[in-house]
């Protein structure tokens, strides 16, 4: 693309826009904020005004036709995002979606054929993978600091909704109330599958364990406590494709900071532990150890690894959302080589639905194959 600036228009003027994907575009230099689209049209026009939008939509058709935009941004609720990401591939629009694409992997990773079919671009807003800490960490299994890498565990927990009164989010229309219905792993898990993929490869294997530990709860939208069995806890066993073990936790319960997010790797040349957790006025902290010198030492995180205009007392969403989004501009503006793309996004949930089917049938699952 021989473009010097990108148009980008917004689907969904939410609380995670203003908090990450907004501020993302805004500090860009190479990008031109076309629009915002939301149904409602007066949270549309005061995102619109705050980060200095020209138009604003109600209508995500209109947003997605018009011809000043060149990639849309899919901000919205969960069972949205197919739909909408497939309109703007249909508009022949590059497109950034939310996290998961879909609630199963069979259309994601049609959604991801279509993308190239139509030769445009496409990103999953697996946010934690633009953190310098692991960043730092996939460099250091890359060019074998870490050596052959035998173990990688990974924790996405925090108490956000330990409380039952703080409203539940996300929950889809019609969901059934009599069974266990999967949350954390999909809401939480697809984010910690996609770290946990990139960092050591395919995953072969998946054994797991999933429960319902508060019945009775807020759910957005809905007046007072209601009785449903959301999955709040997770754990998986993963032996990966290449001979790596792996050992995965998600929970909404687990006391703690948000987003809760930690990463071991361990090798046989050294370890490292990256722990995305706001703590102490800090997003983020990165730790190694040597065979040689066991003890984990804090590793600085140099300011070139992080997005202009930042440190790490930044707050997280906006920390990593500005990296998200200057990797994916740059990836279209400049032709480089896509990185967490609906293929990824449909990988993740892929393993998310083995993990689910594990737990239902007792069982190691093994994940078929699929060439990118």
């Amino acid at each position: 693309m021989s473009a010097s600036r990108l148009g980008v228009g917004l689907i969904g003027a939410h609380t995670w826009a203003d908090k990450a994907h907004l501020p993302g575009y805004q500090a860009h230099e190479q990008v031109d904020l076309i629009a915002v689209c939301d149904i409602d049209p007066d949270r549309a026009r005061a995102m619109a005004e705050k980060y200095g939008a020209k138009k604003v939509y109600t209508d995500p058709e209109q947003l997605i036709a018009d011809p000043d935009v060149q990639m849309v941004d899919v901000c919205t609720p969960t069972f949205t995002h197919l739909p909408l990401s497939l309109a703007a591939i249909a508009g022949g629009k590059h497109v950034l979606s939310e996290k998961p694409l879909h609630t199963e992997a069979a259309p994601a990773f049609d959604a991801a054929a279509r993308a190239d079919a139509a030769g445009v671009r496409t990103k999953l807003g697996f946010t934690f993978r633009y953190s310098p800490a692991i960043r730092q960490l996939k460099s250091w299994i890359a060019d074998g600091t870490l050596g052959e890498i035998f173990h990688i565990h990974g924790f996405e927990q925090n108490s956000q909704w330990l409380d039952p009164d703080f409203p539940l989010r996300q929950v889809t229309p019609g969901a059934p109330r009599d069974r266990l219905i999967p949350s954390s792993i999909i809401g939480y898990g697809s984010h910690l599958i996609d770290l946990m993929r990139w960092l050591g490869g395919e995953f072969g294997s998946v054994a797991s364990t999933m429960k319902n530990f508060i019945p009775d709860r807020v759910i957005r939208g809905e007046p007072g406590r209601q009785r449903i069995l959301i999955e709040d806890g997770a754990v998986a066993l993963v032996e990966y494709a290449n001979g790596t073990q792996g050992m995965l936790q998600t929970s909404y319960i687990a006391v703690g900071n948000y987003p809760g997010v930690e990463i071991r790797v361990y090798g046989s040349k050294g370890a490292a532990v990256a722990r995305l957790i706001s703590e102490f006025g800090t997003a983020e902290t990165l730790k190694f150890a040597t065979a040689e010198e066991v003890e984990f030492k804090p590793f600085e995180i140099g300011t070139s690894a992080l997005p202009p205009g930042t440190t790490l007392a930044t707050p997280w969403p906006e920390l990593y959302y500005r990296n998200l989004v200057r990797h994916f501009v740059d990836e279209i503006l400049e032709d480089r080589p896509q990185e967490c793309t609906f293929y990824d996004g449909a990988k993740s949930q892929e393993i998310v639905d083995a993990i689910i089917l594990a737990h239902q049938e007792r069982r190691w699952v093994d994940l078929p194959g699929h060439s990118a």
